[in-house]
């Protein structure tokens, strides 16, 4: 019993090792490949708003108005159509000024005097981990980004949260563009460790100061909301008409949230599309007085997002997302100006969820496994994945995230421990089973049963061994002289002495009977001289016999004298009986000629007796007196026996 409860200690801390080094290796990994799988299963399901559309600098502009790099002054052409021939509400500019166009250097020119007119525009710039180049000044710089990156933050977060970003730099607009534009924000887009675009971020807190992204000031500017509310785990803003509650992850001093993907018809795009060129060229109409290719019309009340992304000429802007390979960059910006108006986010559940979730899963599973049979127990664990799938899936649709890898995983660890928890629960009932059986049959004999469970029948063999028949002296007598419970010990102490002497020189313990032992030797076991087997074992035995009785009579115990007969001969082994009940014995000739044997100790004031047949196979090895023509009931004819006085 003390095992078994150390057994299933410290199987119970195998299991719990497993469980925590699975969990912590697997947790964060099979949580953003469950975030993929689950977009990728409930897309269909998220249609974008008609209300946010992009114009893209694609390869038909290219085509249409000319090689990349374009002169600047195209880019007012595109803002100009939505600044004063449109209804639209706000403009994003997916892109960076940085460089002079030493090519077209009016053109810079006439770009920097006119951005200052468009209201609506906001541009982007990036944050960076290197250092500024040494030719940057910083602080001039810094004083533009602050008075165009203006957004009130009520920063109410825990302490351990607060902690600013990684950054070492920001991109060095062009001084003219960034004394003129009206409205920044950045336009970084982090990409986890294995690539994929799952997260956005909105604040970034870069030297003490929040700084926002391209889209939440665009939504800033779209709602009015003048501030921000940063908590530990939202971000929020209201005010009469709208309200924003964002949940966040507060990571190295940036505020991310998961991006809600929107249902794509060509796998780039999922907000409608519009080529550059097309606005250009109905943006020119309308200033020679033509019809335009595009209504304006089209734009009213509209968010427009105006980026690059062509194969062409190096313009591919482009990332990998759970749901597209090469989803456009300035859609990803769209994507999230969505998300915000329409407060379509993914909530997270805590890591306490998730980990409670596994215990809960994995136990309950192995409760299962441990209660049912193995086709109920894998069948309802089926049903419980598969529940579980559905209930995440319904859980995304209400924008609700869960682990369902983790939970699958553990499903299929819970069903591997419990079975091997239960084989070897199993395997030491086996064990125990045997080591009971074998109190009552040989270990051999149980062995052998146990080996051919599936092949027991009536029936056996005719095969060459050797029987010893050992038997107590008068032992009648010595029973009647003491009483019961002294006369069970006293056997109990005999047989547990003998019993191992057998079974170490290859013998198998056949049957006690009564105050007799039979053993076979050469059966199971197969040696090179069964009938030596035999001979040293009877020689041993005697020797146990002579310390029993100097111990007993030092007790105060009766003496007792045994006698051995040995016989090596045929004998059928096998088992016999009725279809019910099987007796593995050996039964013939060398057995009752054994035991007869044995009876003539007492006739001739021996010990040890052997036959003919026997004393053939071992005479080289055993000093032996001859007894001649002995009288054997069930023999014709005497016999010679021999007394073995010694092993040489």
């Amino acid at each position: 019993m003390e095992l078994k409860q150390k057994n299933t200690k410290f199987l119970l801390i195998i299991f719990i090792l497993i469980f925590i080094i699975v969990y912590k290796l697997s947790s964060d990994i099979l949580d953003l490949k469950s975030y993929n799988i689950m977009n990728k299963l409930t897309i269909n399901n998220k249609i974008p708003s008609c209300e946010v559309v992009l114009v893209v600098i694609d390869d038909k502009s290219l085509r249409e108005i000319g090689r990349w790099p374009w002169k600047r002054e195209y880019y007012l052409e595109i803002f100009d159509f939505f600044e004063n021939y449109t209804n639209s509400k706000l403009i994003g500019y997916d892109g960076l000024i940085i460089a002079p166009d030493r090519e077209w250097e009016k053109s810079d020119e006439k770009f920097f005097n006119k951005i200052a007119n468009y209201k609506k525009l906001t541009a982007g710039f990036a944050f960076s981990y290197d250092d500024f180049e040494n030719n940057i000044e910083q602080e001039k710089n810094k004083t533009y980004l602050d008075n165009k990156t203006k957004i009130k933050i009520i920063d109410k977060r825990s302490k351990k949260l607060i902690k600013s970003s990684d950054f070492k730099s920001f991109s060095a607009l062009l001084e003219p563009y960034f004394k003129n534009i009206n409205s920044l924000g950045f336009v970084n887009v982090p990409a986890d460790k294995d690539g994929y675009i799952r997260k956005t971020a909105h604040l970034i807190n870069y030297k003490n100061r929040f700084y926002p992204s391209l889209t939440l000031k665009m939504y800033q500017q779209y709602t009015g909301i003048n501030e921000f509310i940063l908590g530990d785990k939202y971000l929020l803003g209201f005010n009469d008409k709208y309200t924003l509650k964002i949940p966040i992850e507060n990571d190295s001093g940036m505020i991310l949230n998961y991006i809600y993907f929107y249902k794509s018809k060509d796998n780039t795009y999922s907000h409608k599309k519009y080529s550059a060129s097309d606005i250009i060229n109905s943006y020119r109409a309308i200033k020679q007085g033509q019809k335009p290719i595009i209504d304006p019309g089209e734009f009213s009340d509209k968010v427009i997002f105006v980026g690059a992304n062509a194969n062409a000429q190096g313009l591919e802007d482009s990332g990998r997302t759970p749901v597209y390979e090469n989803f456009s960059g300035v859609d990803i910006q769209a994507v999230n100006f969505d998300n915000l108006i329409n407060n379509n986010f993914y909530r997270k559940v805590s890591k306490n969820y998730t980990l409670l979730t596994s215990i809960f899963i994995f136990l309950l599973i192995f409760f299962i496994i441990g209660v049912f049979s193995i086709q109920q127990a894998l069948l309802l664990s089926v049903i419980i994945g598969f529940s579980y799938g559905f209930f995440t899936y319904y859980m995304y649709g209400q924008k609700i995230a869960l682990n369902l890898l983790l939970i699958e995983l553990f499903i299929l660890l819970a069903i591997g421990c419990a079975y091997s928890y239960r084989y070897l629960l199993e395997n030491n009932k086996k064990k125990k089973i045997q080591s009971a059986m074998g109190k009552y049959l040989s270990y051999d004999v149980m062995e052998n049963v146990v080996r051919n469970i599936d092949n027991i029948a009536l029936g056996g063999k005719r095969e060459d061994i050797s029987v010893l028949f050992a038997d107590i002296r008068n032992f009648t007598s010595i029973s009647e002289s003491i009483d019961a419970e002294s006369t069970t010990k006293i056997l109990n102490e005999y047989f547990s002495a003998l019993v191992p002497i057998i079974e170490d020189n290859n013998g198998i313990l056949n049957k006690f009977m009564g105050d007799a032992v039979l053993a076979i030797f050469g059966s199971n076991k197969k040696t090179e001289n069964h009938a030596l087997d035999a001979v040293r074992c009877a020689d041993k035995m005697l020797k146990k016999v002579k310390y029993l009785q100097e111990k007993w009579i030092d007790e105060g115990k009766p003496k007792i004298e045994i006698g051995i007969g040995i016989c090596s001969g045929e004998a059928f082994i096998g088992n016999i009986g009725s279809t019910e009940r099987f007796e593995y014995t050996v039964i013939g000739d060398t057995v009752n000629t054994a035991s007869r044997i044995e009876s003539y100790n007492k006739i001739y004031r021996t010990n040890f007796l052997i036959s003919e047949s026997c004393y053939k196979r071992v005479e080289t090895f055993v000093d032996a007196i001859i007894i001649k023509d002995v009288v054997i009931r069930g023999k014709a004819n005497k016999v010679n026996l021999y007394e073995v006085i010694r092993l040489k």
